[in-house]
């Protein structure tokens, strides 16, 4: 990114930083006091090394690696909008990882949170395989925890489930690829970055950047769970985890909950959405990271990651791509602003220092077929949950959000449309006993029977000190998300505000109601693959996940899915055969030239003959910089990841592609000399792929 001024690494000078030593300025003067003059040379370094321990009881790492995908001619993962396929970038999609130690025992978990709509089984497997291969068994099944931004402007293609890959006609292997290596690279940094590190965790309240979907579902669930939430039923804690290494805030891990749903279905261009704005917003913007400076470590790492935001919209009119405006980039940019709003507000307010130990326990469970005791559902009895199906208001979508719905579907329990009840019947009398175990929802995609999803999921618990930590393998509402965390913490003997719930983590299987909600036959509900009892199942797993962890026992893994990467069939969307330049043009001519000067405010537009951007994805590098002349030479200060530029793409004919470039010039930009470059990657006929590059005549800000 821009290479804009920063505070000087020793010691750090800005405002967030000196809020950081305040908080924790008594532990560090503690840490560092002289030892007795008595003390032998031997008892005074144990004695060191005890006080060390005890001020930064954890060794903590951080990384940030690029998973960017595919940013032409991909169907994108999230809406299942067979029309919305990248055709350039916006921002560029980020993994960011922490790895987190107890020095006392030396055990570790992994935390990788990814700017993708979901992690499938196939990501995580291909992850583990390599993470082995790099660290023997350092990071295994259950402390690697493996989760989502849920952004809905990213390429997909690149799960193993045949269901996910049909708005992308077919798998993407660079995509894929994409995202299994940038999450490796992330964690790769994270352990080579470990530090002795004390850890705090604050709450604080954000109550203006999230709506409830699905209030009509909600309001069917108990007043006491519902007096849990704010009047208009949102979850607004704002809980960020904050990483002090020396006294100084290295990084923070914020859990909030809200789709990554600002950018609509409208949208083309590849975007990590509000989630990711917020880490680009503080790392960039106010601790002046850039991301393609390789030769040192972040000097920041700001991870915003999910919990239980299954019913909770960004959109806050409830229409998609509306509220705060009407313009869906600038929503993005407003909640993600109110997301770091909120973080950085706990580092003025009262923290919990986490003690204790590192902790982790994950089971393989098969949701189609679990058998639930009665000590977990709501009528006390014994329950089965179901092979998976999808209910007729699935097939709506989430109307508040937007997406891939069929017009002639509505949400409710029979999807609005009387045709509904004949395909359910004809699936009942092919299968009875579905009927009865999805009960009430009308069934119309019986997708567990056809194979299309995964019904054997991991779920996780993570304990870092006294927080707690949830892995689930779905969108889990916030009530669902509720019993989960009561149940852990009523097992573990502490409140309810040590448990969190980390949604979208290590599978994908759609969304988790309340047996309440399930009966409302909302889009959620709907969604909730495996009937009514599922969430019941869910608390049952992760109350026996708890008590294996109390008692210090270890659950059997369970039956995994099977690996299924050998029947992938490619895509052939975004495939490139050959380019060729325009008409009388070279690779990187200018089609269209800037003007000759603009005004801080003003858009630059640019146009190269270019290249297929999918040729070569550029992780770690860029397809344009924005440069300001200074003295003989040029200097950069934006590219492809800054907000205030797009790259779009566009096919002219057979081969030709035309690029263009947008700069929107921003406040503080100082008067000069500017231009604006093109790199890409054009491919021959016979294969071969080769760098081509161009640059915009000088144009002026005034």
């Amino acid at each position: 990114m821009s290479p804009r001024p920063r505070p000087a690494r020793t010691p750090r000078t800005g405002r967030l930083r000196a809020a950081a030593v305040a908080l924790t300025g008594g532990l560090v003067l503690a840490a560092t006091a002289p030892v007795a003059a008595f003390q032998s040379p031997a008892t005074s370094a144990t004695s060191a090394n005890a006080a060390s321990v005890a001020a930064q009881p954890y060794l903590v790492g951080r990384g940030i690696a690029d998973v960017t995908g595919e940013p032409a001619e991909a169907g994108m993962m999230g809406y299942a909008d067979l029309g919305q396929t990248s055709n350039g970038l916006h921002m560029r999609q980020r993994a960011r990882a922490f790895v987190i130690v107890d020095r006392a025992t030396d055990r570790r978990v992994l935390h990788v949170n990814a700017d993708v709509g979901m992690i499938f089984q196939s990501v995580r497997d291909a992850v583990l395989a390599r993470l082995t291969a790099r660290f023997g068994d350092r990071y295994r099944e259950a402390n690697v925890m493996l989760t989502a931004t849920h952004t809905h402007a990213g390429p997909g293609g690149f799960s193993h489930h045949n269901l996910y890959n049909i708005t992308t006609l077919g798998y993407h292997d660079k995509t894929f690829r994409a995202t299994v290596d940038g999450i490796v690279a992330a964690a790769e940094r994270a352990e080579a970055d470990l530090a002795p590190a004390d850890l705090r965790v604050a709450t604080t309240q954000l109550g203006n950047a999230s709506a409830n979907r699905s209030k009509r579902a909600y309001d069917r669930n108990p007043a006491a769970d519902r007096a849990q939430f704010s009047a208009g039923g949102t979850d607004t804690a704002s809980t960020t985890l904050q990483v002090l290494r020396d006294g100084r805030l290295d990084g923070v891990l914020n859990w909030f909950a809200v789709h990554a749903t600002s950018m609509s279905t409208d949208n083309q261009l590849v975007s990590p959405d509000n989630k990711g704005y917020a880490g680009y917003l503080w790392e960039h913007e106010h601790e002046g990271v850039d991301y393609l400076d390789d030769s040192a470590d972040p000097d920041f790492v700001a991870s915003f990651a999910q919990t239980n935001s299954g019913d909770m919209s960004p959109n806050l009119d409830l229409r998609p791509g509306t509220g705060p405006t009407s313009d869906q980039f600038e929503n993005t940019r407003i909640i993600g602003t109110r997301m770091v709003g909120a973080a950085q507000r706990s580092l003025t307010s009262p923290t919990r220092r986490l003690v204790g130990g590192v902790d982790s326990r994950l089971v393989h469970v098969d949701l189609a077929d679990t058998l639930v005791d009665g000590q977990f559902t709501p009528d006390g009895q014994d329950h089965r949950t179901c092979p998976a199906a999808f209910g007729a208001a699935f097939a709506a979508g989430s109307t508040e959000d937007g997406g891939g719905g069929l017009p002639i579907f509505k949400e409710g329990k029979d999807g609005g449309n009387p045709l509904v009840k004949v395909v359910a019947d004809a699936l009942y009398t092919a299968s009875p006993s579905l009927k009865a175990c999805q009960a009430p929802k009308e069934v119309l995609l019986p997708v567990g029977a056809l194979d299309l999803v995964q019904q054997k999921l991991p779920v996780q618990l993570v304990r870092i000190g006294d927080l707690y930590v949830v892995g689930m393998p779905a969108e889990v509402t916030i009530v669902s998300g509720l019993r989960l965390r009561r149940a852990v913490a009523e097992v573990m003997g502490v409140g309810i505000d040590k448990v969190l719930v980390q949604g979208y983590t290590n599978a994908y299987a759609h969304y988790v109601t309340t047996p309440e909600e399930y009966d409302a036959g909302e889009y959620e509900g709907a969604s909730t693959l495996f009937g009514r009892y599922e969430l019941p199942a869910f608390v049952q797993t992760v109350h026996g996940l708890a008590a294996h962890m109390k008692a210090g026992t270890t659950p059997p893994l369970g039956a995994k899915e099977r690996d299924r990467s050998a029947g992938q069939v490619p895509s052939l969307q975004g495939k490139v055969v050959v380019d060729d330049p325009h008409l009388f043009k070279k690779f990187g001519d200018v089609l269209t030239a800037p003007s000759a000067a603009y005004d801080v405010g003003q858009r630059v537009q640019v146009e190269f003959s270019g290249a297929h951007p999918n040729n070569h994805l550029r992780h770690g590098s860029t397809y344009l910089t924005v440069e300001r002349k200074v003295g003989a030479s040029w200097q950069r200060v934006a590219d492809d990841g800054d907000w205030e530029t797009r790259f779009r793409w566009r096919r002219d004919g057979i081969s030709a592609s035309r690029i263009t470039i947008t700069w929107d010039v921003p406040r503080g930009t100082p008067a000069g000399s500017y231009r604006i470059r093109y790199f890409g990657d054009a491919r021959s006929l016979l294969g071969t792929v080769r760098p081509v590059s161009g640059t915009s005549p000088t144009f002026a800000v005034r």
